[in-house]
């Protein structure tokens, strides 16, 4: 996500690398890069002279602190601009009502289904009575993938699969929401595959039936200004009040990130960064300009190990960890809950300096996946006692994982040093850690 866009900037902003001041001719180079960046991601042409104009006029006007270099200060401007440019600050979603309705709309391949799937999840996590209304009437087994995805996240799903009127389901889920103390009712509605007057007749008038606290527009932003143009056309027929991102993991240049915003007057509330259904995050302004400019984004990085890391099992294994005892069992649930966290390599650029340190270094979701076969391989008894682990066991697990003894030993070796790491780590009390801190001050 927005790497190309990074990396461009960052060429960009090199113009200002060791320069003692800002001029005129270094602005208007840094400048001209920078709307030449913009323009390859995909951003609205008018947006970005507007970005860029405004970034010439600040930088131009702006008095260099002693302390600051003019790259810095540049960066900072920047920064503020795409930040203003994607809505300043995170916009919070309407759910009250008695029970909310928040209706879905958008294109069919967008991922509105997959969405709602999600935000039901979400939703669910933060402790509320959710649940989803089958409202897709159209597309071949569109309730059906709700309904599969209700059953994953753990929550009701109201169909009717025999039903073409998708007003009457929408209002019949309603009820039974209010009859079975449901709070939320997300409304899955159907898309086209373009737009045209029934779809826009359709979900206006399901709109207007169901009355939504909250309405969300969901586009796919690898589609670029198309994108923007689909936000537009929508607006216009039903009012929304968001738009949700989704497949931000993929080959997005992030135009419509950068461009959406600004165009249709409309906060970007959600974002969707993978398959997986906790992939979803609050789109946050700040964060994101902050990820572009290479700066990393540990608050998200944060949130999302709160939402993936189960308290109770990381107290399990922090009291494994204190007693020595840590095993193989342990260690593969660790790794599932950093699958859960999301994208690898969208972790990765999260932790500021990594995303430009591992841009050209291919990081793959099933890396773990060597990993998890060898464990798997293994017996319940090898799991918890790896140091029983001979020849004739190693190439049995091999042979069972598809892995070759090297894989093995490595993983193994890995293992017992992080062990011995936590060993050590155990072994000193506060008053030593508190006395080391001390003298690294």
């Amino acid at each position: 996500m927005f790497e190309n866009l990074s990396q461009k900037l960052d060429k960009a902003l090199k113009v200002l690398k060791g320069q003692g001041s800002i001029t005129e001719i270094n602005v208007a180079t840094t400048v001209k890069e920078i709307r030449r960046a913009l323009l390859d991601a995909d951003v609205n042409f008018k947006v970005a002279k507007e970005i860029t104009d405004e970034i010439r006029e600040e930088a131009l006007g702006s008095k260099i602190l002693i302390a600051v270099s003019p790259r810095e200060m540049f960066v900072k401007i920047v920064y503020d601009k795409l930040t203003n440019l994607m809505g300043g600050e995170k916009q919070d979603m309407n759910t009250k009502g008695d029970p909310a309705v928040i209706l879905i709309a958008g294109l069919n391949g967008a991922g509105k289904t997959t969405f709602s799937g999600k935000l039901a999840n979400f939703l669910k996590s933060q402790g509320k009575q959710v649940m989803l209304a089958a409202c897709d009437v159209y597309r071949p087994a569109a309730m059906e993938q709700l309904k599969v995805l209700g059953e994953q996240v753990g929550v009701d799903v109201y169909t009717e699969m025999e039903s073409k009127d998708a007003i009457q389901i929408a209002q019949n889920a309603i009820k039974y929401a209010k009859a079975n103390n449901k709070k939320i009712v997300i409304v899955d509605t159907a898309g086209r595959l373009a737009i045209d007057e029934v779809l826009m007749k359709e979900i206006a008038a399901l709109k207007k039936a169901v009355n939504p606290s909250e309405t969300l527009f969901v586009v796919d932003s690898m589609t670029g200004q198309d994108a923007v143009t689909t936000a537009q056309i929508f607006n216009e027929r039903i009012d929304y009040d968001g738009v949700v991102l989704t497949k931000l993991d993929g080959d997005s240049r992030g135009g419509a990130a950068l461009s959406i915003r600004q165009t249709v007057n409309k906060p970007i509330k959600f974002i969707g960064t993978g398959e997986k259904m906790e992939a979803i995050d609050y789109f946050y302004p700040d964060r994101m300009a902050q990820r572009i400019l290479g700066m990393g984004d540990v608050l998200s990085l944060v949130e999302r190990a709160q939402r993936a890391f189960d308290d109770e099992e990381s107290k399990r294994i922090e009291a494994k960890i204190r007693k020595n005892q840590l095993d193989f069992d342990d260690f593969l649930s660790q790794i599932q809950q950093i699958k859960r966290m999301g994208n690898l390599k969208d972790l990765i650029a999260m932790v500021p300096g990594m995303g430009k340190a591992l841009k050209d270094v291919d990081i793959d979701d099933d890396s773990f996946k060597p990993i998890e076969a060898m464990i798997h391989s293994m017996t319940k008894k090898e799991r918890a006692k790896p140091e029983i682990l001979d020849n004739s066991r190693k190439q049995r697990i091999a042979k069972g994982s598809g892995t070759t003894i090297q894989q093995l030993n490595n993983l193994i070796k890995q293992f017992d040093q992080m062990r011995q790491m936590m060993k050590k780590m155990n072994q000193i009390n506060p008053a030593q850690l508190q006395k080391m801190k001390s003298k690294k001050r």
